[in-house]
């Protein structure tokens, strides 16, 4: 009954007396029918046609004129009926919902609407017909720009028919990170324009032109638009870390991940970082109150490390270091741990490589052979392992315990656990196993000769095609 009442009401109401309307008016166009009425959903959401395949950002070419449903409110009650109306209002970036009306001076304003609103019956039970305000819907003539679309609007707009629009990144401070497709390659330089114009404080567009580096885990960068500034400043978790995004590798998606791992700390705990990069677990380990040594391979990551412990003042509790993970284990870490391990210290072991790191757990074999009496003392107290890693198998879980534990040559079924970090890529998992290290191992006095070992850089080389930790 409130519908048939509502058609009743729009089709008997007569132009409001303040308000000389006419077909012709620059700002509104006035009496049209449902049925002729433009399809302003449409039309609304969508750039005009001419702009299909443009490599060269014009942003001129999307300007247009659609049709919006409005409503005719006083003054007084404008704000009374942006409240009720909520999401029924016209939601556009850079769009005012509330314009003027020509003829009407002062006293009233169109409030406009979402182009899906085609009659009374949307508003109905928002009370405004109670108040005198939702006599009738109008159209108004709304120009839009460039600046009132989307991104994701404008690459549907440019990019042919049936191929992926991509408007996803990762943002690393100033920078967005874009990982383009084959077919999306020609438009590049023009859908780095549209990602630094819609996304305030992007003011540099790089896009991934190969696989992660095989050594020093970063890859090769094209500059899509912007400035050529690769020296990012980035917030996580409360703190700032500084570094050449170009030079080091950085994931904005593990920030979680960091915090989980650093949340198990406790103050006087000391962490082994086996590949630090520039330090999101170390620095924020040292400001909990741990005792940090941390490594990378990378001599601009060992900088930068060194650089975020500064501006963070934990540098009186990081150690860093320069070496290969192999090296740094079998060097620093085993002149360390008997100290620790006879004051009951407890140590933390992070191996953030996904791609490699399984690798290296063969260095704890037999790692303090040459302190047996270590191991009398240190019953209980053997350093936590968290070691990351990729698995594309159907039993991921499954499959980077079976690893861990051939790479350590123990049994580590029902004595570790796992944790599901990411999704990296289909069928790609990113996973930590966290465990403690086996007596048996550690004090072994069987391990890998160095010459049964394969070179760390030779190693390396087998890093997989695209991989992210």
């Amino acid at each position: 009954m409130l519908r048939t009442a509502c058609r009743r009401l729009q089709s008997s109401l007569k132009p409001h007396p303040l308000c000389a309307r006419s077909s012709s008016s620059p700002g509104a166009t006035a009496g049209m029918s449902e049925q002729n009425t433009p399809s302003s959903d449409q039309a609304l959401y969508q750039a005009p046609p001419s702009v299909r395949g443009m490599t060269v950002l014009d942003r001129e070419a999307f300007t247009q004129t659609v049709t919006v449903p409005a409503l005719l409110v006083p003054t007084g009650l404008v704000n009374r009926a942006l409240k009720s109306l909520k999401k029924l209002t016209l939601q556009r970036p850079g769009v005012k919902r509330v314009v003027e009306e020509e003829g009407c001076g002062e006293t009233h304003k169109l409030v406009l609407l979402d182009p899906r609103v085609s009659s009374l019956d949307a508003i109905a039970g928002t009370g405004l017909q109670d108040l005198g305000v939702a006599s009738e819907i109008r159209h108004f003539a709304l120009r839009l720009t460039y600046d009132n679309l989307r991104s994701e609007e404008v690459l549907r707009a440019v990019l042919p028919d049936g191929h992926d629009v991509t408007s996803g990144f990762s943002r690393v401070g100033h920078i967005a990170h874009m990982n383009l497709r084959d077919h999306q390659l020609p438009y590049r330089n023009l859908i780095g324009q549209v990602i630094m114009d819609k996304n305030p404080g992007v003011t540099c567009v790089v896009n991934k032109t190969n696989s992660i580096d095989s050594t020093y885990r970063h890859f090769s960068m094209e500059l899509l638009a912007g400035e050529d500034n690769m020296v990012a400043k980035v917030r996580e978790n409360g703190l700032l870390y500084e570094f050449d995004f170009s030079r080091v590798y950085w994931n904005p998606r593990l920030s979680t991940e960091h915090e989980r791992i650093v949340s198990q700390l406790r103050r006087e705990d000391v962490v082994v970082d086996v590949f630090a990069g520039v330090g999101p677990f170390a620095v924020p380990a040292a400001r909990r109150g741990c005792a940090v040594f941390a490594n990378d391979l990378n001599p601009e990551s060992f900088r930068w490390l060194q650089h975020n412990s500064r501006i963070n003042k934990v540098t009186d509790k990081v150690t860093a270091f320069n070496l290969d993970g192999r090296d740094f284990i079998r060097g620093p870490v085993r002149d360390l741990l008997p100290d620790l391990l006879r004051a009951k210290t407890s140590v933390h072991v992070v191996m953030n490589l996904p791609a490699l790191a399984i690798d290296f757990l063969d260095s704890f074999r037999g790692l303090l052979a040459h302190e047996p009496g270590v191991g009398v003392a240190c019953e209980g107290t053997l350093p936590r392992v968290h070691c990351y890693s990729f698995s594309k198998d159907d039993a991921p879980q499954r499959d980077v315990v079976r690893r861990a534990a051939a790479s350590l040559g123990a049994e580590l079924d029902g004595v570790c656990s796992v944790h599901m970090v990411r999704n990296v890529a289909p069928n790609k998992e990113m996973l930590c196993v966290s465990f403690t290290l086996p007596k048996e191992v550690v004090f072994s006095d069987t391990h890998p000769s160095s010459g049964s070992l394969e070179e760390p850089s030779a190693k390396r080389q087998k890093l997989e095609e695209g991989t992210a930790s």
